[in-house]
């Protein structure tokens, strides 16, 4: 659809205005001014009409229009249905109080174009058209019949307001068979941004809010949230949020053309009369934690990679940061094995599955599966205790018990039914599901996907999101407007289960693998770490993920090495900036 002329901002209702089919036979009345002459079928020719005829078919035309006469000003026109259905949807939709409508003579191709923003497209022409011709006003087609495209002014004026529209429009008109002129109907007659199924009415609009701020009434700062995420995200939000019953209040009226179908953006022509001034938009993000998630990205040091926080209690985005800040959202949309971090979800359906944190569950060099898998660090632990394992990440403890005690599609059934991994979340803007197989290929890629590797994948929000579930006992689908509908999960984790996997998580912040980066603020706290394989890479990717409070974080670093080197201390750093709220 092509720039208006004016502006608008509309929605609403619409109507279907037909398009021309090219130059076919049609049964017009022969007397034009409606006497009592017999009816003969008339074709276009392929002469162009005189200039005479060409003006006066134009001027005939308009005069009819302006009087209201659509009957009459159909009949001049080379396809009375089609022209006598659209001017009646423009009489009826956009209400003119008073229309006038001035011919000004021939014009140009360029012309057209110009006002138009774009070349006019080519017709489709229907069955029994002339080959050759087109649907555009200055219809010019070889060896089809030519059109003299004319241009004319047209004046609108609407009740209650003295605002006029102005605009210029075009026709092109044709000669037939009985050596009178009639106008190609066209949607483009009508307005020239008109054309296809397209719809022209007035309707409601509204004005843009005046400003986006965070939670607190702030105006919104951060990198990573660019103006096209936060268009973005006001966007989808008009569509997600429930009806305002009061917004109407706020409305104004305009003259738009738009796609019945709603593809494609809104043409805005004229505005009637003006919209009351736009409400900020209010979202979840709190500046305080956004500012130190931005940092948080940027002392990683060209390092790649993205953090997300959470509040647990709502499922509410409080702050998400991407390295580099422009570019993918990675935090959202991004896909990598999340590493251990997964062992959080392995642990809820361990522990729903009858093995407890207290269980004897031994932690071998390397694991039972035909492949097997070694763990990060050195030496056999044959003792340890579920929790010990959940504490130290050892793999093969996590792959041995998830192969003896889980079904194939244990792991997927419990992401997706307890932690809402896969539901399609509508959060407000793009963001990609967490993916768990829930039909592993074979016993070896069952055993990766236990510790977060094979073929499962995630990002920040999703891990996140599976850490707020833990603290608060019931998954909240993530969303970054609070009015927002969140989409429940199948079950919720039961409280013992839910209990359990807390405990797992405060011992691994006080004594395990997270204790060095989460001294100081284990209060209410607990964590777990992940570094991820990479094929063909040396590096690992470095993941972590915490809760302290009403808030969980979790973060990535491509290429950072394990949990604590890289994703760690930016997880922290969110933490301490919320203190222990």
């Amino acid at each position: 659809m092509r720039s208006g002329a004016k502006i608008g901002i509309i929605t609403g209702v619409s109507i279907a205005v037909l398009a021309g089919g090219g130059y076919g036979v049609y049964s017009l009345v022969s007397d034009p001014d409606g006497g009592s002459g017999a009816k003969k079928p008339r074709t276009v020719v392929a002469e162009p009409p005189s200039a005479q005829q060409a003006a006066a078919g134009m001027k005939d035309f308009l005069t009819a229009w302006q009087a209201g006469d659509i009957a009459k000003a159909a009949s001049l026109t080379d396809d009375p249905t089609a022209a006598t259905t659209a001017l009646t949807a423009f009489k009826d939709q956009v209400k003119p109080s008073a229309l006038t409508l001035t011919p000004f003579g021939e014009t140009t191709q360029q012309v057209f174009s110009a006002a138009t923003g774009s070349p006019a497209p080519a017709a489709k022409p229907s069955a029994g058209a002339t080959p050759g011709a087109t649907d555009t006003p200055s219809a010019a087609a070889t060896p089809g019949p030519t059109g003299t495209l004319m241009s004319y002014k047209a004046r609108a004026e609407f009740a209650g307001t003295s605002r006029v529209w102005d605009y210029q429009g075009f026709l092109s008109v044709v000669k037939m068979s009985d050596d009178t002129p009639a106008v190609h109907w066209a949607p483009s007659v009508i307005h020239p941004h008109l054309s296809g199924n397209e719809t022209i009415a007035v309707q409601p609009v509204f004005a843009p809010p005046s400003t986006v701020v965070d939670r607190n009434g702030k105006p919104i700062q951060g990198a990573s949230l660019t103006a096209a995420l936060m268009n973005t995200l006001q966007d989808n939000a008009r569509k997600l949020l429930p009806a305002d019953p009061n917004k109407d209040q706020d409305a104004g009226s305009a003259v738009v053309i738009s796609d019945p179908a709603g593809k494609g953006p809104q043409d805005k022509l004229f505005t009637i009369v003006e919209p009351k001034p736009g409400k900020p938009f209010k979202v979840t993000i709190d500046n305080t934690l956004q500012a130190a998630a931005e940092k948080a990205m940027t002392d990683l040091g060209g390092k790649s990679g993205s953090i997300v926080a959470i509040e647990p209690s709502t499922g509410q985005v409080l702050a998400f940061a991407n390295a580099p800040a422009t570019g993918q959202n990675r935090a959202f949309t991004g896909l990598l094995a999340p590493g251990s971090t997964m062992k959080i979800v392995t642990s809820a359906a361990l522990l729903e599955n009858g093995v407890n944190p207290d269980t004897v569950v031994a932690c071998p060099e390397k694991s039972s599966n035909s492949v097997p898998i070694p763990n990060s660090f050195p030496g056999a632990y044959p003792g340890n205790t579920l929790q010990q394992d959940f504490m130290m990440s050892c793999n093969t403890a996590f792959i041995n018990q998830g192969l003896t005690s889980l079904k194939p599609d244990t792991l997927s059934s419990t992401a997706k039914d307890v932690f809402g991994i896969g539901l399609e979340w509508k959060t407000g803007l793009p963001n990609t599901d967490g993916k768990v197989p829930a039909a592993p290929g074979s016993k070896d890629e069952q055993a990766m996907n236990y510790i977060g590797q094979g073929k499962v994948q995630m990002n920040p929000l999703a891990i996140a999101s599976v850490t707020a579930t833990v603290q608060s006992g019931t998954f909240k689908q993530p969303i970054l407007v609070a009015e927002l509908p969140q989409q429940p999960a199948a079950r919720q984790i039961s409280p013992d289960v839910a209990a359990k996997l807390r405990t797992m998580m405060s011992a691994t912040a006080t004594g395990g693998t997270a204790k060095d980066v989460m001294a100081g603020i284990t209060d209410n706290a607990g964590a777990k770490t992940g570094s991820a394989e990479v094929a063909g890479v040396d590096v690992t990717n470095s993941w972590f993920t915490a809760y302290r409070g009403n808030l969980a974080v979790a973060a990535e670093v491509q290429g950072g090495g394990h949990g604590v080197d890289a994703a760690g201390p930016a997880v922290a750093a969110i933490l301490k900036a919320n203190g222990g709220r």
